[in-house]
C-alpha cells in the first residue's frame, strides 16, 4: 500500500515536534486535525506509529523504521520541485536558520535583511535559541553553532572566528573600583550565563578568568547585554555587538581577549539542493563581511580612545589572559 506524500508530511512533522501542537504550528494545521490524520495513517498501515502519552508522541519501532523512507520522499519532492522550476536568478520559498542568540541578535538580522532585499520571493526565519538547534528534527533548515558537531549526517563549514572582551558601561566604571588587571575583577559584580545552563563549553567565558560566581546571570545573551547597558555590572561581550551600544566600552582589552568561531551546519542531503547551496553561500559571505565591518569599527574606536584611557578600564599590564 502506498501512502500519499501528505500523509508522510504530517507523520514527519509529528515525529520531529513530538506533540500535535508543535506539528500543527509547523504544518499550519489545527492540532486536532493533525491527530485525526495520524490516526487515519496508522489505521491504513495497520500498525501504531506513535506511543501517545501526556508528554507527547514518541515513535514506535514501526514509526522509527518509517522515518528514513518519509525523509527520502521529502528530499525527492524538493529535488523534483527544483528540477521543474529550474534555476532562477532569485531565491524563493521559506528558509529557517537556527542560531545562538548573540549571533541571532547582532549579526543575522542585517545579513538576512540584505539577502531578502535581493530576493523578494524569499521568506527568511531566524530561530534564536539559547541551546543547540536540533537539525535532525528539522527545527531549522540550517544552523549556526559555536562548536562543530561531530555526530549525525551533517555538513559543517567554518564561517569565521570572532572576538570577545570584557565590557562595562561608562556609568558602571565611574562609580566602581578601578580595573588595573585581571586580579581586580573579583571586586566587581559580574554578568554572565547561568552556570548550569551553559549549553556549549565554548560559552564558559568566566571559567577562563578563574571566576566562579556570577552575580547577575541569564541564559540569554540579550538579557546579559541589557544588564551591561544599564550599568549593572561587568561581563564578556562579543566585539560585534559593541557598536549597538555606544555606552559600553571594552576594559582590560589587552589582558583579556577571547576568540571563538562560528560554524554553519546543514543536513547532508541538502547539499543536493541548489536553492540551499546558494542561500548558504550568500549567508557565509554576508556574515563574514558584516562581522569584519563591526569588529573593525570597535578597533577604530579603541585606537581613537587609547590616548585617553586611564587606569580605570585600562589595558592591564599584568600577565595577559588570552583564550582561543
Amino acid at each position: 500500500m502506498a501512502e500519499s506524500w501528505d500523509d508522510l508530511r504530517i507523520f514527519l512533522a509529528v515525529s520531529r515536534g513530538e506533540t500535535l501542537s508543535a506539528a500543527g504550528r509547523t504544518l499550519r494545521m489545527d492540532p486536532a486535525t493533525v491527530g485525526r490524520r495520524v490516526a487515519r495513517l496508522e489505521q491504513d498501515m495497520g500498525l501504531p506509529l506513535f506511543v501517545k502519552s501526556p508528554q507527547g508522541y514518541a515513535l514506535t519501532e514501526a514509526g522509527a523504521r518509517l522515518v528514513p523512507h518519509a525523509e527520502a520522499a521529502e528530499q525527492a519532492l524538493s529535488l523534483a520541485s527544483e528540477a521543474v522550476r529550474g534555476r532562477s536568478e532569485g531565491l524563493s520559498g521559506q528558509i529557517r536558520i537556527g542560531a545562538p542568540d548573540g549571533c541571532a541578535n547582532f549579526l543575522l538580522p542585517q545579513v538576512c535583511a540584505e539577502i531578502a532585499a535581493q530576493n523578494p520571493d524569499l521568506e527568511v526565519q531566524i530561530l534564536a535559541l539559547p541551546r543547540v538547534v536540533n537539525l535532525s528534527r528539522r527545527e531549522a533548515d540550517m544552523a549556526i553553532a559555536v562548536s562543530a558537531p561531530t555526530a549525525g549526517r551533517l555538513v559543517v563549514q567554518k564561517i569565521t572566528d570572532y572576538r570577545l572582551h570584557l565590557a562595562a558601561s561608562e556609568a558602571y566604571l565611574a562609580r566602581n573600583a578601578p580595573l588595573n588587571g585581571v586580579g581586580d575583577l573579583r571586586g566587581h559584580r559580574m554578568v554572565g550565563y547561568i552556570p548550569d545552563m551553559i549549553f556549549d563549553k565554548e560559552l564558559d567565558y568566566l571559567d577562563a578568568l578563574g571566576l566562579r560566581r556570577v552575580a547577575l546571570a541569564s541564559n540569554s545573551v540579550s538579557v546579559q547585554f541589557q544588564w551591561l547597558r544599564q550599568g549593572a555590572g561587568l561581563g564578556i561581550v562579543h566585539d560585534f555587538a559593541l557598536p549597538s551600544a555606544p555606552g559600553l566600552r571594552p576594559v582590560l582589552r589587552d589582558a583579556v581577549s577571547l576568540k571563538r568561531s562560528f560554524y554553519l551546519v546543514r543536513h547532508e542531503d541538502d547539499r543536493r539542493l541548489d536553492r540551499m547551496n546558494r542561500f548558504a553561500a550568500a549567508l557565509l559571505e554576508g556574515l563574514r563581511r558584516e562581522l569584519s565591518r563591526l569588529e573593525a569599527a570597535v578597533d577604530a574606536t579603541a585606537t581613537g580612545s587609547a590616548a585617553q584611557a586611564g587606569p580605570r578600564g585600562g589595558s592591564g599590564q599584568n600577565a595577559g589572559l588570552s583564550a582561543t
